[in-house]
C-alpha cells in the first residue's frame, strides 16, 4: 500500500476532542470526539438533523467550532476558511461535486488549478499535459475513459463521484471528506463509488465517509461513529460491531424498543425493536 508523504499507516492525521458548535441558543454539536487515521475509513452516520453537515462544515473550514479542540497532525488549528482547511490537506467532496456539467473531463479535473506553459502574455493552457495527467490519474483509480473531451454531464453519477475523488487525491489531499457520495445512486453505481472510496483509503488517505446507509458504511468502514441530535451515540471499531447492531443503532434501537412497549395495546405482545428498525426508512 502506498501512503501519503510524511505518514505511516494508521497514523492519526485529524482529531476532534469534545468539539461543539452553537448557533445562538441551539447546540448543533456537543462533545464530539473523533479521530481520523492514515489508510482508514471513518464512517459518520446519522439521520437528518443529527449534526453531520455541521461536522463537515467545521472540518472543511466553513464554520468555526464553538468549543473543544481540532488538531491536524498533532497541531491545534482554527480554520477561518475552506482555503485554510485545504491548505492542511483536507479535501471535501460534496454531493453537488463542484463539477461543471458542460465542461470536459480534463477541464473539470484541473478546474481552478489549470496548468499553463509559456511566459506572461504568451502563456496558454497546457492542454496536452492536463489531458495526460487526467488520464493517468483516472487509470490509477481503475477508471477507463476513452474520450477525456467528453462533457462531465454525460457521465453517470458514479463516474462523476470518482472523478472528484481522483482529483482530490492528485492535488495532495491527506484527509478526504465524502458527503453522502451514494445517496442519489442506485445499487450498481453505489458499488462503483464504494470501490473507489476503498481505493482512496488504500492510497493512504484518511477518509471520512458521511452516510445515512449502514450497509454502505459497513462494506468499507474501519471505524463507525453515529451522531444523534448533535451527540455521539456510538463510537466503535469494525472488529467490535456487527452490521445488525450498526443498523439497529442507526435506527435508534433503544428509542424504538421503548416506543414499541409504549404503543403496544393491553394484552398484545410488543413488536420487537429489531423489526421496527428494519421497517424504518433510512433516507436523510
Amino acid at each position: 500500500m502506498t501512503t501519503t508523504a510524511g505518514h505511516t499507516p494508521n497514523t492519526e492525521i485529524l482529531r476532534l476532542d469534545d468539539v461543539g458548535k452553537r448557533y445562538g441558543n441551539v447546540n448543533a454539536l456537543r462533545g464530539v470526539t473523533l479521530a481520523v487515521r492514515q489508510g482508514e475509513i471513518t464512517c459518520v452516520l446519522g439521520d437528518n438533523g443529527a449534526g453531520k453537515s455541521t461536522l463537515i462544515k467545521i472540518i472543511a473550514g466553513l464554520h468555526q467550532h464553538s468549543e473543544g479542540v481540532l488538531t491536524v497532525n498533532g497541531e491545534e488549528v482554527h480554520f477561518t476558511s475552506p482555503r485554510d482547511s485545504l491548505g492542511r490537506g483536507i479535501a471535501t467532496v460534496y454531493q453537488d461535486l463542484a463539477l461543471v456539467p458542460l465542461m470536459s473531463i480534463w477541464r473539470n479535473f484541473f478546474l481552478g488549478q489549470e496548468l499553463r506553459k509559456g511566459v506572461g502574455p504568451f502563456s496558454h493552457l497546457d492542454v496536452k499535459r492536463m489531458q495526460r495527467i487526467t488520464g493517468e490519474e483516472l487509470t490509477k483509480m481503475g477508471i477507463s475513459v476513452p474520450d477525456l473531451d467528453r462533457n462531465v454531464g454525460a457521465l453517470s453519477g458514479g463516474q462523476r463521484q470518482c472523478i472528484a475523488i481522483a482529483r482530490a487525491i492528485y492535488f495532495g489531499a491527506k484527509v478526504l471528506i465524502l458527503d453522502e457520495p451514494t445517496a442519489a445512486l442506485g445499487v450498481k453505481q453505489s458499488g462503483v463509488v464504494l470501490k473507489y472510496v476503498a481505493k482512496a483509503r488504500d492510497a493512504g488517505l484518511g477518509v471520512i465517509f458521511i452516510t445515512h446507509n449502514p450497509h454502505h458504511a459497513y462494506l468499507v468502514g474501519n471505524h463507525f461513529v453515529i451522531l444523534n441530535r448533535g451527540l455521539v451515540s456510538l463510537d466503535s471499531a469494525r472488529a467490535d460491531i456487527t452490521l445488525d447492531r450498526l443498523t439497529n443503532e442507526m435506527a435508534g434501537g433503544a428509542e424504538l424498543e421503548a416506543l414499541s412497549h409504549e404503543l403496544s395495546a393491553p394484552g398484545t405482545t410488543p413488536e420487537p425493536a429489531a423489526t421496527l428498525a428494519s421497517a424504518r426508512p433510512t433516507e436523510g
